[in-house]
C-alpha cells in the first residue's frame, strides 16, 4: 500500500509561553537552521533567548490564534491532508511535523503500522533551502530508523516553477486582489529569508525565489516598476538574504506609495510569518512612514487551485506506485 504524507515546518501547541519554550528549543537546535551549533550557541540559547523570546512569541500567537481552530498553520495543514484524502481514497494521506506535534516520526510510524510499504513525501517548501527542505528530509529519514519495515521512499522535489503550483499562487493572488476595495500602487513579493552565508555556501534558495517570483509577475502582468522582490523574518545580527521586506516598505512609503500588496510564495499555509509579521507587523512599519493601505496576501492554505496542485505533484512522484 502506499501513503502519502505532508511535512510541514510546524507549530507550537498553544499560544503561551510554556509551549513556546519547547517548540522553540527544538526549532533552534536544528543544525539545518543555526550551523555549526558549538558550545556558545547553546549556552546563548539556554541562558538568554528561551528565558526571554518565549514571552514575546507567544503574544505574536495570541494575535493569530483563532478561537475555535486554534493554530492558522495547523488548521490548514489538517484541511489540505482531508482534501487530499477525498482525491487519493485508496491511500492514507497524513501529515508531521519537523518541530511540534504531531511528530513526523509518529505520523510514519503509524503510516507504517498500517500496512504502508511505499511512502510519497511531500515537503511543504516551494523553494529549496537547506533550513527548511533538507530539515523536512533529515527529520523523514532519521524517523525511518526506528521503523523496522522500512518503506520505499520517493520525496517530491522542490516545486518553485511547477506549472500547477504557479496556477495555485496566480489563483489566490487575483482572487486576494479582486476582494480589495481600493487598487494597489506597488507589489511586493515576500520571502522568508536566510542568512547570506547560507547562500554563499551553495543554498540555491534565492535562485528558486527569483524564479518564483520572475514566473508570478509573467502571469501577473506586472510593469516591472510595480514590483519588488523582498526577504522577510530576519532572525539574529548576521546578514541576511536582501532586500528586506520592512525596508523596502518603509522606502515605498517614504517616497509617497499610499497602497501596497504583499505576496507571498513561499508560505503554503497561514503561519506567524504571514499572518502577524506581514499583517501586523509590516503594515505598522509601512503606515509609520506614511503608507495607508497593506494588504498581506492570502497563504495557499485550502485554495482548490492549490489542492489540484497538490493532487497533481504527488501523483506525478507517485508514478507506477499510485
Amino acid at each position: 500500500m502506499t501513503g502519502l504524507l505532508l511535512i510541514q515546518l510546524g507549530t507550537p501547541d498553544a499560544p503561551t509561553a510554556a509551549a513556546l519554550k519547547p517548540y522553540l528549543r527544538q526549532f533552534l537546535s536544528d543544525p539545518r537552521v543555526i550551523e555549526n551549533q558549538g558550545w556558545k550557541w547553546k549556552l546563548i540559547l539556554r541562558l538568554f533567548i528561551l528565558r526571554k523570546r518565549p514571552a514575546e512569541s507567544a503574544a505574536k500567537y495570541a494575535r493569530i490564534w483563532d478561537a475555535k481552530t486554534g493554530s492558522p498553520l495547523l488548521h490548514y495543514t489538517k484541511r489540505q491532508t482531508e482534501l487530499l484524502q477525498a482525491r487519493f481514497p485508496a491511500n492514507p494521506v497524513r501529515f508531521g511535523m519537523i518541530v511540534g506535534n504531531p511528530p513526523l516520526r509518529d505520523t510514519l510510524a503509524q503510516m507504517v503500522d498500517a500496512g504502508v510499504t511505499k511512502l510519497v513525501a511531500l515537503p511543504m517548501f516551494p523553494q529549496y533551502s537547506a533550513t527548511s527542505f533538507a530539515s523536512a528530509t533529515d527529520t523523514l529519514f532519521t524517523a525511518l530508523k526506528t521503523v523496522r519495515r522500512v518503506p520505499a521512499v520517493r520525496v517530491v522535489p522542490p516545486y518553485y516553477d511547477h506549472p500547477a503550483y504557479l496556477d495555485a499562487l496566480e489563483a489566490s493572488v487575483r482572487d486576494d486582489l479582486a476582494k480589495l476595495s481600493w487598487e494597489p500602487e506597488h507589489f511586493v513579493i515576500s520571502f522568508h529569508g536566510i542568512p547570506q552565508k547560507y547562500a554563499q555556501k551553495g543554498d540555491p534558495y534565492a535562485t528558486h525565489c527569483v524564479r518564483t517570483a520572475q514566473a508570478l509577475v509573467k502571469r501577473m502582468g506586472w510593469p516591472r516598476n510595480k514590483w519588488t522582490h523582498t526577504y522577510q523574518s530576519r532572525f539574529g545580527r548576521s546578514a541576511w538574504l536582501k532586500p528586506y521586506t520592512d525596508d523596502v516598505l518603509t522606502e515605498l512609503a517614504k517616497k509617497g506609495t499610499k497602497r501596497v500588496y504583499v505576496a507571498l510564495p513561499g508560505f503554503t499555509a497561514d503561519c506567524l510569518e504571514t499572518l502577524d509579521e506581514i499583517g501586523t507587523e509590516s503594515r505598522e512599519v509601512f503606515e509609520h512612514a506614511g503608507g495607508e493601505h497593506l494588504k498581506s496576501g492570502t497563504c495557499l492554505n485550502d485554495h482548490p487551485k492549490w489542492i489540484d496542485a497538490l493532487e497533481r505533484v504527488l501523483r506525478e512522484e507517485g508514478t507506477g506506485w499510485l
